[in-house]
């Protein structure tokens, strides 16, 4: 099992802990709850599906005016690159 460290206000931990000894468990117990349904949904829900990332088969860096820290500006550019490989 792995150790988990998260930061939350001290007055939520208080009384998530005395919600769950109310409950008969621990806080840790129902954080891993959560955790687990979190990331495995129930049978019955919708399979997660991860879409294809589109990937650029430019070559030479980036051209001049992309700016790297912008997604928007990346995806832009891969557009225009995809479109012009369709035209030619």
């Amino acid at each position: 099992m792995t150790n988990l460290t998260i930061s939350l206000d001290e007055n939520l931990v208080k009384q998530a802990r005395i919600k769950a000894i109310q409950e008969g468990t621990s806080l840790s117990a129902k954080i891993r709850e959560f955790v687990a349904s979190y990331a495995q949904p129930a049978a019955s829900a919708a399979p997660v599906i991860i879409p294809a990332l589109p990937v650029s088969k430019a070559r030479g860096g980036l051209m001049p005016g992309i700016n790297p820290d912008s997604h928007r500006s990346m995806l832009d550019a891969m557009d225009a690159d995809q479109q012009a490989g369709q035209v030619s």
